[in-house]
């Protein structure tokens, strides 16, 4: 026998105790775990409320969507055909401006003064012809001028005077000699009177000459003025007062903003349906709007580098929104009268690359695989999985197939 101490009685009793406690304990653990799963059983067996609506037919127009960059209607850098030093800028960066604006000014001192000198001459010519100093008409009759009217005259004396010898001569009064000095002075004078018509002749072409260069030199001092070519806006300005421009010399870059070009790439399999006055739907970055356009013009081939058409579409612009150089995206409306079985796209749940919709069958939430196709707004379509009218759970979150539902409004 083992030899315990005096007050060993005690420690069976204790171990007992424990034990006791222990067993006491485990029932009750057991107890609250089972109650714990029949709570989650009985919660997982409520009905949840679910509302329902049902896949509709409508309008859904077959568009190809691109992208591309908005340019100007019509871009022009705008300079002097003539030379000159610049004297006045009338308009800046961003101004609007209407065709036929004054944009700037050269300095018309030089072109006037070429004006004067144009006009003098012009008068100089006038006065040999016989004209009015400042009258418009330039044609005139030689035969009416003073120089062709002498050289008749003398013509004529010399006629006169070769008719009188010759009938002297004839009665022996005089010799053969001055018949012969008289009609060697009837030639010199038939000379100077062609001479006289051909100086006319001669003038008349120098009255024409110098009527374009007073034309021309009117012109300089009218080109010495800066005028927009179109309606638009300055984009740049690259020339200021005081500055010396040679003919041609960018001075202002004007840029025609309504409407706008939308130059877009279509990809080759959508170039047959795409046609000239199709709409177009416009979205531009940090821009909500929807902006229309129409398609305007398309490029007559492929283009063999990476299979695209040309298209471009114009935009309208009235209020001056949108800008030139922006990115913009766009659906060329390719089918306008095309409808489609669709429903809101919160309906449609998508897992692990699958869609699919939850649909209510005696109770239950029942998972439908579906195949989507494109989105117009908010509303999805379906191209196989719901038929028109099947009614189709909105909002299902976290459901379940198999989770008992009620419907509800």
């Amino acid at each position: 026998m083992p030899d315990y101490p005096r007050n060993s009685g005690r420690f069976p009793a204790v171990a007992l105790l424990g034990a006791a406690l222990l067993a006491v304990s485990g029932v009750a653990c057991g107890k609250d775990t089972t109650s714990a799963s029949a709570a989650a059983r009985a919660k997982a067996q409520e009905s949840r409320p679910v509302r329902v609506v049902a896949a509709a037919v409508g309008p859904l127009p077959r568009t190809v969507t691109v992208t591309g960059t908005l340019a100007a209607d019509e871009e022009v850098v705008a300079g002097f055909k003539v030379a000159g030093r610049v004297s006045e800028i009338a308009v800046d960066l961003g101004s609007p401006v209407r065709k036929g604006q004054v944009l700037a000014r050269l300095d018309p001192t030089d072109f006037r003064l070429r004006v004067e000198q144009a006009e003098a001459a012009l008068r100089q010519v006038r006065a040999g012809l016989g004209l009015p100093r400042d009258g418009s008409g330039e044609s005139v009759d030689p035969e009416k001028t003073a120089l062709v009217r002498e050289a008749r005259a003398v013509l004529e004396e010399a006629r006169l005077n070769r008719d009188r010898m010759a009938q002297l001569v004839e009665k022996n009064y005089i010799a053969r000699s001055e018949v012969d000095a008289s009609q060697s002075r009837l030639l010199v004078a038939e000379s100077r009177y062609q001479a006289a018509l051909e100086e006319i002749r001669n003038r008349q072409e120098l009255l024409a000459e110098r009527s374009s260069g007073l034309a021309l030199a009117r012109q300089q001092l009218a080109d010495a003025v800066l005028s927009a070519p179109i309606d638009g806006a300055v984009r740049e300005r690259r020339a200021s007062v005081g500055e010396y421009l040679a003919p041609g010399a960018p001075v202002f870059g004007l840029v025609r903003t309504n409407p706008l070009r939308l130059r877009v790439a279509v990809p080759e399999r959508d170039a047959p349906s795409v046609r000239v006055g199709q709409a177009v739907r416009v979205r531009l970055e940090g821009d909500p709007a929807v902006h229309a356009g129409r398609v305007a013009r398309l490029s007559p081939s492929i283009q063999e580098q990476n299979r695209t058409l040309i298209v471009e579409a114009e935009v309208a612009n009235r209020d001056g929104r949108l800008r030139p150089g922006s990115f913009a995206r766009a659906e060329i409306v390719v089918e306008a009268d095309r409808t489609a079985v669709t429903v809101p796209a919160g309906t449609v749940v998508t897992f692990a690359g699958l869609e699919k919709v939850f649909v209510v069958k005696d109770g239950k939430a029942v998972e439908k695989r579906i195949r989507t196709g494109r989105r117009s707004g908010d509303r999805v379509e379906i191209l196989e999985g719901v038929a028109a009218g099947e009614p189709v759970v909105a909002d299902p979150g976290s459901l379940v197939g198999g989770t008992p539902v009620t419907v509800t409004r």
